[in-house]
């Protein structure tokens, strides 16, 4: 198992995570939002019962409950822990059977090669350190089993999103990368390297109808989804960057949207065999 770093930046850098998924209700945009893509990674995966899953960054268990509906023993891990107890009451109400632990993504507290599958939805892309946590899906799969990514892109909604807030939150630690590398296929492919073989990579597009304008998924996303309200957050005492803010998101809401008003969420979905 990797030995967690300990320094006094890296535990100061993962509390800030954690406590940043714990803002707003980010188990909202997880059912409300994005719901589907948790049974397309599942899917895309080939999971099947009796397999042994890992979710990484599992959130409230968008990819989990899925996997869990098949039949996998399903340990869903997450830096969070609000989160996961979301998605333990999620799974208590459906009569479903899942480890929920509390973990950090770039040092797995799971011995090498324990799982048939590692899979992670829009979660792991959150990790600052990308190397780090792509060794750790690496280590933590067997030989022969399969590792199953989503990510959004850096071009798509979502990776928009990061790109408009950036000038106005403050900066990154020294070494974290942008989430959004995640969603480039290039990038995912230098991560895994030659550990893995049969890698699949496709750009997909989420068809998202949940709001009526782009003040409608901006106004939801101020309330939910935990990397806006840090950032609003940090510009409580300039209220004018703020309302500059508040614009450019409602315009990219708008800018996105097709004339019926659903709004397309480009992702990468990755698979891959752990050689």
């Amino acid at each position: 198992m990797t030995t967690l770093t300990t320094s006094p930046d890296d535990l100061a850098l993962k509390a800030r995570h954690r406590a940043l998924w714990a803002l707003g209700d980010y188990p909202a945009v997880a059912s409300e939002v994005i719901g589907d893509l948790g049974e397309v990674l599942v899917a895309a995966t080939g999971i099947e019962a009796g397999d042994r899953i890992l979710d990484v960054a599992a959130g409230s268990g968008n990819a989990s409950l899925p996997a869990a509906r098949r039949g996998a023993a399903v340990t869903a891990s997450d830096l969070t822990p609000e989160l996961l107890e979301v998605g333990r009451g999620l799974a208590e109400r459906e009569g479903l059977e899942l480890r929920w632990e509390t973990a950090d993504a770039e040092a797995l507290p799971y011995e090498d090669a324990s799982f048939d599958a590692t899979i992670s939805c829009v979660g792991v892309m959150f990790a600052p350190h990308h190397a780090a946590a792509a060794d750790e899906l690496l280590r933590v799969t067997r030989s022969g089993g399969r590792i199953g990514l989503l990510a959004w892109t850096p071009e798509g909604f979502i990776g928009q999103l990061f790109a408009t807030m950036k000038p106005y939150a403050p900066p990154p630690p020294p070494g974290a990368q942008p989430p959004p590398l995640w969603g480039r296929a290039d990038h995912v492919r230098e991560l895994l390297g030659d550990a893995v073989s049969d890698v699949v990579a496709h750009q997909q597009v989420l068809h998202v109808d949940r709001f009526a304008s782009g003040v409608a998924f901006r106004d939801f996303f101020k309330q939910n989804y935990g990397p806006v309200i840090a950032v609003f957050t940090s510009l409580a005492d300039d209220p004018e960057r703020a309302g500059r803010l508040d614009a450019e998101l409602a315009a990219l809401g708008d800018r996105f949207a097709d004339a019926d008003g659903t709004t397309g969420w480009e992702y990468l979905l990755v698979t891959a065999t752990r050689v």
